[in-house]
């Protein structure tokens, strides 16, 4: 039987409160709610979650160890599913082989385009690829970089040898190798460096003809600092030590390959030619530009392997990536552009009957471009695809055949549906979504007075074009601009140029043991809370040290590896999850144990604890909207706008002096009816006589500002150009710019509805009288 809905009975993962939902198939479905509602709880820890499990368990046990591992959810019935395609917002990250060219195969196609018909012929595909023996410079491996010593950082000029002049740890009075440069005669250790000669100089950092100079000649046997520490440091097969690694992190940076010129390939690959131009110098092209000269290569016999590559490039394109370079790290893209890089692996698939899920398409686009990505999205469900958008925009979700709304609140307030139905009908809503929606946009702010301007000068960096600018300090500016405009290039150059606090999306933590409270610095605030009340030292309350389970070591749970099978997490038996041992628990502060303080939210805590410096540092994070955390709750389980709020809350606290902020898209994965509740905290760090600065899309904090920076008019190297730099309310819709239409469009409340029309709703079960499935797995 054709199944039109995927029907939901109980779901019960994390905070779902025994849902029952049918979500149609073959649409493109929003989900909309409160950041923490269980949006994410339903459709990637639930239906995708059983979906890849099912399709998991096709395959034999070999199979079935070496493919993504699923966390079966908690519900009672599922079904109506397919093989699912999760597309998140996790960076791509890999490493410094991995660039845009191979992660989108493009690379590869065009390996194959020059070892076909390039000239001179060199054979196999592989001399293309520097990531192949056959084809890598030898000189820096393929990277395209090598590690060189630093030597601005070896001496300080100032000091004498025997003061420590030489900075290398064991280059110092009494180190290994101080005596190989002091005691030898030819240098005078009590004198400070900046005394030296030149060739003195020369000869203590290279030996060699600088040496040979010297009046007093050293040893035959003599090495320049800068040689004994490349053949201790980097010229060495050994495991390399965390101490050593750090000294090369000091000590060292990156060049370009001085062999290859950064094109990682090696020279016979570099000379090759097709009409004209190397492989390197179309890897060097945007991706636009580099579509258009391939579809110049009219030879027949690789007619396939151009249309195969013409068809990648436009994908690209079309999703808004069009000013990336295939030879662009994939460690440099963000979290947007990792995202959409995705996607673009997807869109020549002829699969059908898929399940897509996405997280959030447009976080890092600017609104102009959003259109591209429901476009896409819409191609995806017109080729017989379900597809699942996790969103805030209403862009999309003004596109979307059906809006999906959870909450009402957050945290232990939500896991309920509260709504399904049109964009039209969700701005008659009562819900927290549907209000958001219906809002008048106010008018921009009255800017506030300047203390004085902070100066970003000459900046040439990536795309800039040596632009100078004036940031107004004491107030928020916003930088805003298409992706790839040159607003993070901006951003970066005033972080070098001055100091900068930056509130960035990285996460905060990669330890599971870290949560709000310790990374806020909260936590030994409340271990001391009781032991003051018990009498016993504060470390009992730590799960990391003396009160943790020994059975799990303060963790609460247990992992077993059962090798081909999937590996089982299990509650510890011991501590049934309290994760302390019982006799810390018999200790209680209001009645509550330390293992009951984790349990409770923020904003429960606020009031439950008796301590008011406690709820004032708790209160940061309540301000910043994240009192529905659990005070015990991982930061790994945190979203990437949840871990920028957590950082803010935690400056919040800790700032004193006046600080320049800068903030990365603050806005993402925040609800539109958050947003105004981290305005109060921009506000608030503003009233305090700091200076905030945000890059940002969202047209609400824009128009919030007091100042605007507006980069483009286009990305890559049609960008890095300052198209305004005033108040909001002063940038005219006739500029023709995109941000000043966008403003425009914004200003009478007009979120489009897009390029891709809803389709007529499937048939589907009664979600007001969800049948009810006896046995729970």
């Amino acid at each position: 039987m054709v199944k039109h809905s995927i029907s939901i009975r109980g779901a019960r993962t994390n905070n779902l409160r025994c849902l029952d939902a049918e979500i149609p198939r073959h649409r493109l479905i929003v989900f909309a709610g409160l950041s923490g509602s269980g949006k994410s709880s339903l459709v990637f820890d639930t239906i995708a979650a059983e979906a890849g499990y099912q399709l998991n368990d096709t395959f034999p046990p070999f199979t079935r160890n070496r493919l993504p591992k699923w966390t079966r959810p908690d519900v009672e019935h599922i079904d109506g599913l397919s093989p699912v395609v999760v597309i998140d917002q996790r960076r791509i990250g890999g490493n410094a082989r991995s660039t845009v060219g191979t992660i989108t195969d493009a690379w590869t196609y065009l390996r194959l385009l020059y070892s076909r018909i390039g000239d001179p012929p060199v054979g196999e595909s592989n001399r293309f690829s520097f990531n192949d023996p056959a084809g890598m410079c030898p000189a820096c491996s393929g990277l395209g970089e090598v590690v060189a010593p630093a030597l601005d950082r070896f001496l300080d000029l100032d000091r004498s040898l025997r003061q420590g002049a030489i900075l290398l740890p064991g280059f110092g009075d009494g180190g290994y190798w101080y005596s190989r440069y002091a005691d030898i005669g030819s240098f005078s250790p009590d004198t400070p460096l900046r005394d030296w000669s030149q060739d003195e100089r020369d000869a203590l950092l290279h030996g060699g003809e600088a040496a040979a100079r010297l009046g007093r000649r050293p040893p035959k046997d003599y090495e320049g600092v800068v040689e004994r520490f490349e053949r201790i440091y980097l010229n060495t097969s050994d495991n390399v030590s965390e101490r050593k690694q750090e000294t090369i992190r000091r000590f060292t940076r990156s060049e370009v390959c001085p062999e290859c010129g950064g094109e990682r390939l090696n020279e016979r690959s570099r000379t090759v030619t097709v009409l004209g131009r190397t492989i390197g110098e179309l890897a060097r092209l945007e991706v636009a530009e580099l579509a258009g000269f391939v579809r110049g290569v009219g030879t027949p016999s690789v007619a396939p392997v151009v249309a195969a590559l013409t068809a990648r490039l436009d994908a690209m394109n079309a999703i808004g990536l069009g000013y990336l370079t295939l030879d662009r790290a994939t460690t440099t893209l963000s979290g947007g552009e990792s995202q959409r890089v995705k996607i673009v692996k997807h869109l020549g698939s002829g699969l059908t009957e898929m399940i897509y899920v996405f997280d959030e398409p447009t976080a890092g686009l600017h609104p102009t471009d959003v259109e591209s990505v429901t476009r896409l999205l819409g191609r995806l469900r017109d080729g017989g695809n379900s597809v699942l958008v996790v969103e805030h925009d209403p862009a999309v979700m003004a596109v979307a055949d059906q809006v999906v709304e959870i909450g009402p609140g957050a945290g232990a307030d939500g896991g309920r549906l509260v709504f399904q139905g049109t964009f039209a009908e969700l701005r008659r809503a009562g819900t927290h979504t549907g209000r958001a929606l219906s809002r008048r946009r106010s008018a921009e702010r009255v800017p506030r007075t300047a203390e004085g301007v902070i100066r970003i000068a000459e900046a040439t960096r990536n795309n800039l074009r040596r632009v100078t600018v004036d940031v107004p300090a004491g107030v928020m500016t916003a930088l805003t601009g298409v992706a790839g405009s040159g607003k993070s290039s901006l951003a970066a150059e005033l972080a070098d140029q001055h100091d900068v606090t930056v509130v960035d999306q990285r996460p905060v933590s990669t330890s599971r043991r870290s949560t709000p409270v310790t990374y806020t610095g909260i936590a030994p605030a409340i271990r001391r809370l009781f032991a003051r009340h018990n009498g016993v030292p504060a470390a009992l309350f730590s799960a990391n040290s003396e009160g943790a389970c020994p059975g799990c070591r303060g963790l609460g749970t247990v992992y077993t590896d059962l090798a081909f099978m999937d590996g089982q997490e299990v509650v510890c038996e011991a501590c049934r999850g309290r994760r302390f041992v019982p006799e810390v628990l018999a200790h209680t502060v209001g009645g509550l144990s330390i293992a009951d303080v984790d349990d409770l939210s923020v904003d429960q805590a606020m009031d439950r604890l008796p301590d008011e410096a406690i709820a004032a540092a708790l209160r940061h994070l309540s301000e910043v909207g994240l009192g529905y955390l659990r005070l015990g709750q991982s930061l790994n389980t945190l979203s990437g706008g949840e871990c920028q709020r957590v950082k803010i809350a935690k400056e919040l606290r800790d700032t004193e002096r006046p600080t320049v902020y800068l903030l990365d898209e603050p806005t993402t994965g925040l609800h539109p009816g958050d947003v105004g509740t981290l305005l109060r905290v921009l506000d608030t760090l503003v009233e305090r006589g700091h200076t905030v600065v945000v890059i940002e899309h969202d047209l609400d904090v824009v128009r919030h500002a007091d100042w605007l920076i507006d980069l483009g008019p286009g990305p890559g190297r049609h960008g890095g150009t300052v198209l305004y730099e005033g108040p909001v309310a002063g940038y005219s819709p006739d500029a023709a710019t995109p941000t000043a239409r966008a403003l425009a469009a914004h200003r009478r409340g007009d979120f489009g509805t897009g390029p891709v029309p809803p389709r007529a709703a499937a048939p589907t079960g009664s979600r007001r009288t969800p049948v009810r499935h006896a046995g729970r797995r």
